[in-house]
């Protein structure tokens, strides 16, 4: 399993158009792949498991994945969350 933690730098954080960018990047990838904000874990393919967790800007979160790809998956996906715009 491979797990990193990222700051959040979008400025709308994980919700709406942001969050949709983010789903369509993990679908990308063949590994199970979540997001865990605090004590909740949720699948990061699922449009509504991310905006569930009402990430906004300056949150910080754990990007964890398990697979082939993982590696590629959790660093594709940190890199998305730490710029200021999608």
């Amino acid at each position: 399993m491979v797990r990193q933690q990222a700051i959040v730098k979008l400025k709308t954080g994980l919700q709406a158009r942001p969050a949709a960018f983010f789903v369509q990047e993990a679908n990308r990838y063949a590994s199970e792949i979540f997001v865990e904000k605090e004590n909740k874990k949720v699948n990061a393919k699922s449009i509504m498991g991310i905006m569930s967790l009402a990430v906004t800007n300056g949150m910080e979160i754990a990007i964890l994945a398990e697979g082939n790809d993982a590696e590629d998956a959790v660093s594709s996906l940190v890199k998305l969350v730490e710029k200021e715009e999608v």
